[in-house]
C-alpha cells in the first residue's frame, strides 16, 4: 500500500520531527581519561601563567596562612603524604574561592638519621667504612641525597594537582634556614631555656643516638622476666624484722642489674615477710628462707618463685623500710657498694613484687629517685649497647642478649647462698613476658634508657615553658576537638626537652663550653657570628671554620669545647614558623597547621614549645588532624602483606581527581580505609558527579545572559532546588571558616545523584528537550541550570581540580579558569525552609505514585511511565496543601486524574479530619494516541491537521521554529 501525506508513518514522523527536539550538546565527554588528561591541563597551567594570575588577584584581600609541617625528603610518596597534601590542599583551595589571599608555601624536613642511614647504607655495600670518610663529605652526601629526593616529591605532589609556590618552597637545608634554625638555637641559649644535663633518655643502641618520644613507635616484644633477691646487711626496724631476710624484686630488663644503685618501695604498701616452708621442681629458694615482698602481691610472688607452702612472719608498713640497706646480689664480684631502700611514690602492686630496683642510668623514675637521695649515676651501657670495659663480669657483651649471662651470675650466686645458709641472694625466678615495648620507628629495633650528657631545652623553672604552652593552647581551636586532650596531656606531663642527637647531617648545636667551668658560653655575639656564617656557608661552616672565627677576639679556643651534637630534626621542624611566616602574605601565626594524630607528640608540640619558647605565642590559630590510612580490611599497609596503595599507581589507572575525592569522601578525623574496592567505588562516585555535569553543560548549549528569569519569575520547583543550593553554599561556608570538611562532599554527591539526577533532571527532561526556547518554564529551567553549573563547578574546583576546570572550560572556554572564580554568594531569599518542607512532602507522595508505576511496569501494563496515567485521590486538606502541583510533570506520565474525596482522612499528611483513609494512586493505560515528539500519549495528538502525529504543544514549538526560520 502507497502512503500518502494524509497517512503518515509514524517512523517518518519521528524523523521528521528528530531535530525540532532540543537535544543536549556538549563537548565534555562522558569518560574523564584523567590518566592522560590530568598532565595536559598541569601542563596548560603553567604555560598560561595561572599562578601569577591568582597572586595578582589575591593583592588586597584578607589573607589565610596554611604552615607546610614538612615531609621527609627521602623516598617516593606514599598515601598518607598523598592524603595529608591533599587535604591541605582542597583547603587552601576554598580559602581562596572564598575571598581570602592564600599563599601556599611548601617545605621539607632534610636533616636527620634516615638520610644518614640511606648513605651508609652505600658505604657498606661499597664496603666502605663510614667513620673514615670526612664529615663535610658525608654531609655533602647526605645533601645530595636529599636534594634528589626533594626534586622527585616535588613533581609526585604537583602531579597529584597540589597548589603551591613551588619555586619558592622552603627546605630545612637550605643555608637560610639553617641559619635561622641556629639562631633559634640562639635565642634558647640567651634566654637561659638550654642547658647540658645528665638523665637517661631514649636511646638507639643499633643508631648511637638519642631519640625523641616522636621518633619511637610500640610493638609487642619477648622479654626475659627475673626476680632478684637482695640481701638486708642493716635493719633499721625495731624488732629486726628483716634480719636474715632478703628484698625480692622483679624486673622485665635482666640488663639493667649491674646498673643497680638502689630499691625502691611504696611508703603507702604493706609488706610482708614471708618464711619458705616448701618448693617445687625448679625453684631456687630452700625452705626456711625468709623474703620481703608485698602482702598484695604474696600469691603470684610463690607461683613465679615456685614455693608450694609458706607462712608469713611479719607484717610491716612500707614506711618501715626507710632506712634499710641492701647488698648487690653480685656483691664481692665488683659490686661492693651499699643499695639503699627509698621510698619511691610510683611503686603500685599492680605486677611483680611491690619492690623495684633502680638503675639510674636507665630509668627515668630511677634517675630521679636516686639523684635526690645523692647517689651516683654510673656509666654501665656504651652507645653501642654493649657493657663498659670496666663492667665487671659482663664489659663487651651487648645489652640485648644479656639476659642468659645476668641469669647465669645470679643463679651461681643463689646456689653459693643456699650452699652457705646465708639469706637469699640472686636469682629467685625467670620467665618470659610479650609486652608493648618501645622501637626506633626508623630502624624498627627496639631501644633502651641510657643517661648520657644531653642538650635541653628547659620545661620549668624560671622560663616557665610547660605553663605559658599550656596557656597559649586554651587559645587554639581544634578540629576534631577532643583533640585538645590529646595535646594539653602530653605538654603537661613531658620530661625536659631532649634536642640533642650524637650524628652529623643536620645543624648543629652551635656552642660552646668553657672546659674550666663546665658553663656553657652565652654570648650574643658570638652567636651573630656563628648565624652570620650559616646564612653564606650553610651549617658546614661549623665544621670548616676555626673555632675562634666565632669566639672572637679575646678568647682562647683552647679554652672551650666546641660541641658538635647536631639538634633534633623535630626542633628544625618546629622552628620553620621562623623562616617561613611573617612575611607579605604569610601570617604570623599562622591560621592553621594540619597534620597526622601522630604529630600531637611531633610536629604540633615541638611547634608550639619552640614559638612560646621564643616568642610566647602559639605558632597556630588552629591545629586540625587526619588519622592514618590503612587497607580495606583495616590493616597497617605492609610490602610484606601486599596490600600497599601507592598514589603514583591510583594517579596512573585511574586519575589524581579519584584520589582527591577518596580523601573528601572519607572521614579523615579517624583512621581511613583505601584498596581496589574503595577506590572502585570512589571511581563510581566520580562517574556520577561528571555525569551531572556533562547533562548540565549538554543543557545549557547556546545559553546566553538574555534567557535569564528573575528569582520570583521561577516556578517553585526551580526555587526548590535554589533553596537547597543555600543549603549547601552554607555548609561550604561553614566548611571553610571551621576547617571541618568531613561530610561536605558527600552530600555534595549526595545532592547531584538524589536532588538532581533522580528527581530534578529526571522531570525537566521534557521542559528542556520539547518546549520551546523563549517559553517561560524552559528559560527558568536554564537559569538554574546555569546557576548549577557555576556552584557546582567551584564547589567541586578544590577537590576535583581537573575536572572542573574542564567543565568549566567547556563552558567559557580556556581563556579564564575555575581556579579563578569566587564561590557563588547565596542570595537570602533563595533560602525558604517552608518550601522546603513542602516540597518534602510533595516527594513523598511522588515516591508512592512512582512506586504504583514500577508495578504496573512490571506486570507488563505499561511499558514507559509516558504510557500511564494516573488516579490520585486526595482528602481535601491534601488537596489544598498540595494545590498548583503539576502531578504529571513530578510523575513523568501522560495525565494525573486528582480526586478530592471529601469523606477520607488524609494519607499524606498529619490532619485530624475524621473518615477513613483514602486509597492508593490507581494507574492505567493513557488514553489517546503517542506524540512521535515528546512521547506523551494524549487524546489531542494528531488534532493539529499542520503537524500530524504531535500534540499540541509539541505543534506549537515546532511552527514557531519554522516561523523563525522563515523570518
Amino acid at each position: 500500500m502507497t502512503k500518502t501525506a494524509s497517512d503518515p508513518d509514524k517512523t517518518d514522523l519521528a524523523d521528521q520531527y528528530r531535530d525540532t527536539v532540543f537535544l543536549p550538546r556538549t563537548s565534555f565527554p562522558m569518560r574523564g581519561g584523567l590518566p592522560t588528561q590530568e598532565p595536559e591541563w598541569l601542563k596548560h597551567w603553567q604555560e598560561s601563567g595561572l599562578d601569577a594570575r591568582l597572586a595578582e588577584q589575591a593583592q588586597g584581600r584578607p589573607v589565610f596562612t596554611l604552615h607546610d609541617g614538612p615531609p621527609y625528603a627521602n623516598g617516593n610518596l606514599h598515601i598518607g603524604h598523598a592524603l595529608n597534601k591533599i587535604n591541605k590542599d582542597v583547603i587552601n583551595r576554598a580559602h581562596r574561592m572564598a575571598g581570602y589571599a592564600v599563599r601556599y608555601v611548601p617545605g621539607w624536613d632534610c636533616h636527620g638519621l634516615p638520610i644518614e642511614w640511606k648513605v651508609e647504607e652505600g658505604y657498606r655495600k661499597a664496603k666502605r667504612d663510614k667513620d673514615t670518610v670526612p664529615v663535610l663529605e658525608f654531609r655533602a652526601e647526605c645533601r645530595a641525597y636529599a636534594g634528589h629526593w626533594l626534586g622527585v616529591q616535588m613533581e609526585e605532589f604537583q602531579r597529584l594537582g597540589v597548589q603551591g609556590e613551588w619555586h619558592n618552597r622552603y627546605a630545612t637545608m637550605d643555608f637560610s634556614s639553617e641559619a635561622a634554625i641556629v639562631e633559634e638555637i640562639g635565642r634558647f641559649l640567651l634566654n637561659g631555656g638550654l642547658y647540658r644535663g645528665l638523665r637517661p633518655v631514649m636511646w638507639s643502641p643499633v643508631e648511637k643516638t638519642a631519640l625523641a618520644e616522636a621518633e619511637i613507635e610500640y610493638h609487642d616484644h619477648t622479654s626475659t622476666t627475673i626476680l632478684v633477691a637482695f640481701p638486708v646487711i642493716h635493719d633499721p626496724t625495731p624488732l629486726h624484722a628483716l634480719t636474715d631476710v632478703s628484698v625480692v624484686i622483679w624486673t622485665t630488663t635482666p640488663w639493667t642489674i649491674p646498673g643497680n644503685r638502689a630499691l625502691a618501695f611504696g611508703p603507702d604498701i604493706t609488706y610482708v615477710v614471708l618464711r619458705v616452708d616448701e618448693t617445687g621442681e625448679g625453684a631456687t629458694l630452700v625452705p626456711g628462707a625468709k623474703v620481703l615482698v608485698a602482702e598484695a602481691l604474696v600469691d603470684s610472688f610463690c607461683r613465679e618463685a615456685k614455693v608450694e607452702a609458706h607462712h608469713i612472719v611479719y607484717t610491716l608498713p612500707g614506711s618501715a623500710l626507710e632506712g634499710a640497706i641492701c647488698a648487690h646480689p653480685l656483691r664481692g664480684a665488683g659490686y661492693d657498694f651499699d643499695v639503699p631502700m627509698l621510698p619511691g611514690e610510683f611503686v603500685t602492686t599492680e605486677a611483680g613484687t611491690g619492690l623495684v630496683h633502680q638503675a639510674p642510668a636507665h630509668g627515668e623514675d630511677d634517675f630521679q629517685l636516686c639523684r635526690a637521695y645523692g647517689i651516683e649515676v654510673p656509666e654501665v651501657v656504651l652507645a653501642d649497647g654493649t657493657y663498659a670495659p670496666w663492667v665487671q663480669g659482663f664489659a663487651g657483651v651487648h645489652v640485648f642478649k644479656a639476659a642468659d649471662v645476668v641469669c647465669e651470675a645470679l643463679a651461681g650466686v643463689m646456689e653459693r647462698a643456699n650452699s652457705t645458709g646465708a639469706a637469699p641472694s640472686g636469682l629467685v625466678g625467670r620467665g618470659q613476658i610479650v609486652h608493648s615495648y618501645p622501637h626506633s620507628w626508623r630502624s624498627r629495633a627496639p631501644i633502651i634508657y641510657r643517661a648520657t650528657p644531653q642538650w635541653f631545652i628547659r620545661m620549668d623553672g624560671d622560663s616557665a615553658l610547660r605553663e605559658k604552652a599550656l596557656e597559649a593552647l586554651e587559645d587554639v581551636t581544634f578540629v576534631p576537638a577532643q583533640a585538645r586532650n590529646r595535646l594539653t596531656s602530653m605538654v603537661r606531663t613531658r620530661p625536659d626537652w631532649c634536642i640533642s642527637r650524637q650524628r652529623a647531617w643536620g645543624v648543629p648545636i652551635a656552642v660552646f663550653v668553657e672546659k674550666r667551668t663546665g658553663e656553657v658560653l652565652r654570648d650574643a655575639e658570638v652567636m651573630n657570628r656563628v648565624v652570620e656564617a650559616f646564612r653564606s656557608e650553610g651549617a658546614d661552616a661549623w665544621y670548616s671554620a676555626p673555632p675562634e672565627r666565632f669566639l672572637g677576639e679575646g678568647r682562647n679556643p683552647d679554652d672551650y669545647e666546641q660541641v658538635f651534637d647536631i639538634v633534633d630534626v623535630w626542633f628544625e621542624s618546629g622552628s620553620t614558623h621562623s623562616f617561613v611566616l611573617g612575611r607579605p602574605g604569610l601570617s604570623f601565626p599562622a591560621d592553621l597547621y594540619l597534620e597526622g594524630s601522630d604529630q600531637h607528640r611531633g610536629w604540633f608540640q615541638s611547634s608550639l614549645l619552640e614559638s612560646v619558647g621564643t616568642r610566647g605565642v602559639a605558632p597556630f590559630r588552629a591545629l586540625v588532624t587526619n588519622g592514618f590510612v590503612l587497607d580495606e580490611h583495616g590493616r597497617k599497609m605492609s610490602k610484606s602483606l601486599g596490600n600497599v596503595v601507592a598514589p603514583q599507581d591510583v594517579n596512573d589507572s585511574l586519575g589524581a581527581d579519584v584520589l582527591r575525592l577518596w580523601v573528601m569522601n572519607s572521614d579523615t578525623n579517624d583512621d581511613l580505609r583505601i584498596g581496589k574496592e574503595i577506590l572502585k567505588q570512589q571511581g563510581e562516585l566520580y562517574r556520577r558527579l561528571r555525569n551531572t555535569l556533562r547533562w548540565l553543560l549538554g543543557g545549557l548549549d547556546g545559553f546566553n545572559e538574555a534567557e535569564t528569569l528573575p528569582y520570583e519569575q521561577l516556578p517553585e520547583l526551580e526555587r526548590w532546588v535554589l533553596h537547597r543550593l543555600s543549603e549547601l553554599g552554607g555548609l561550604v561556608a561553614r566548611a571553610v571558616e571551621t576547617h571541618e570538611w568531613v561530610g561536605v562532599y558527600p552530600a555534595l554527591h549526595g545532592f547531584c545523584t538524589t536532588d538532581l539526577s533522580a528527581f530534578y533532571f529526571d522531570i525537566r527532561k521534557d521542559t528542556l528537550y520539547c518546549d520551546g526556547p523563549a517559553t517561560p518554564t524552559r528559560r527558568a529551567v536554564r537559569t538554574v541550570l546555569d546557576i548549577l553549573h557555576r556552584c557546582l563547578s567551584t564547589w567541586l574546583a578544590p577537590v576535583l581540580v581537573f575536572t572542573a576546570e574542564e567543565a568549566w572550560c567547556a563552558r567559557f572556554g580556556r581563556e579564564n579558569s575555575v581556579h579563578e572564580q569566587a564561590f557563588m554568594d547565596m542570595p537570602v531569599e533563595w533560602n525558604d525552609p517552608a518550601l522546603e518542607e513542602r516540597w518534602t512532602r510533595v516527594r513523598a507522595v511522588r515516591r508512592v505514585i512512582t512506586t504504583e508505576i514500577e508495578g504496573a511496569r512490571r506486570s507488563g501494563q505499561i511499558g514507559s511511565s509516558l504510557q500511564a496515567q494516573v488516579e490520585l485521590t486526595l482528602s481535601e486538606e491534601e488537596a489544598a496543601l498540595f494545590a498548583g502541583v503539576d502531578w504529571a510533570e513530578l510523575a513523568i506520565v501522560s495525565y494525573v486524574d486528582v480526586v478530592i474525596d471529601p469523606t477520607s482522612s488524609s494519607v499524606y499528611v498529619d490532619a485530624d479530619e475524621g473518615g477513613t483513609l483514602h486509597g492508593a494512586p490507581v494507574v492505567s493505560v493513557a488514553a489517546g494516541e503517542k506524540c512521535v515528539r515528546c512521547w506523551k500519549v494524549l487524546p489531542e495528538t494528531g488534532a493539529d491537521p499542520e503537524h500530524p502525529g504531535l500534540c499540541l504543544r509539541c505543534a506549537s514549538v515546532v511552527a514557531d521554529s519554522k516561523g523563525l526560520e522563515r523570518a
